[in-house]
């Protein structure tokens, strides 16, 4: 299976994918319960909400891949990038990386999402032969995809306790899922991750995400991969005279001469 088919089978399989979590566009996790048979409410918490999400959805996934002839590889450590490993059982040499990322609409403006990390562009993006917190080397990947899920928060009462004849009762904490399967640099952005991270930021409009419209999108991944492996490595001079550090796509397209105004 080459990469295009991968991606047509996955957003096939996609398609059918909303039914089986959401109900009446409410998600169908309710909440936790304990070996009393009481039910607690989930917490809003998007790192709670995110993690059981995942658990929600592997299932489903793991059907998916055994339909396609895939092994599932899950990272052997914690932090390690991809989330998940796509390996065809007919040929090893066949592997494709998915990123789980889950995130918000924004209260104020529900075209926009909270926005997630799309991975690092440390040691193992700019050595593809790196083990460095990768499952395999980068370059051993034939894609990099986000399987993602958009959602609007829900506040409820985390304190109110349910049994289980209350099931239907019960509030979702998210709600109007949003999911979509795309390339990691066709929705990537030219900004690092917050504070010392090195991660590569999404855009944050919610059409263009699923659209797969970011700012590398028309430009190709070969020019996303020389950026961030360069990101804030390359010294240029502004127009003070002042020496700086490429940190923005315009500068970039600029310094290699590829001015795309």
């Amino acid at each position: 299976m080459n990469k295009q088919e991968f991606i047509q089978n996955f957003r096939n399989f996609l398609d059918t994918l909303q039914d089986k979590i959401c109900e009446d566009s409410k998600w169908k996790i309710k909440g936790f319960i304990d070996s009393d048979k009481t039910i607690f409410t989930l917490s809003n918490n998007t790192k709670v909400i995110s993690k059981i999400l995942e658990i929600h959805l592997f299932p489903y996934i793991l059907d998916f891949a055994n339909a396609h002839n895939f092994e599932i590889i899950l990272p052997s450590h914690q932090n390690y990038y991809p989330d998940l490993s796509f390996v065809s059982k007919n040929d090893f040499q066949i592997k494709f990386a998915i990123d789980i990322k889950t995130t918000y609409r924004n209260e104020s403006n529900p075209n926009l999402c909270n926005g997630f990390t799309l991975g690092s562009h440390g040691e193992y993006f700019k050595n593809r032969e790196s083990n460095k917190n990768i499952q395999f080397p980068y370059n051993q990947y034939q894609g990099h995809f986000c399987l993602g899920v958009i959602y609007d928060r829900i506040m409820i009462d985390e304190l109110t306790r349910y049994g289980i004849d209350d099931l239907k009762k019960i509030p979702s904490v998210i709600q109007n899922l949003t999911l979509f399967f795309v390339e990691k640099y066709k929705i990537a952005s030219d900004s690092s991750g917050s504070g010392n991270t090195a991660n590569i930021r999404s855009i944050k409009n919610i059409d263009d995400i699923i659209n797969e419209r970011g700012v590398f999108a028309d430009l190709g991944e070969e020019i996303f991969d020389d950026y961030w492996i360069n990101y804030g490595q390359i010294n240029i001079t502004d127009s003070k005279g002042n020496i700086k550090k490429i940190t923005k796509l315009k500068e970039y397209l600029i310094y290699r001469d590829r001015n795309e105004n």
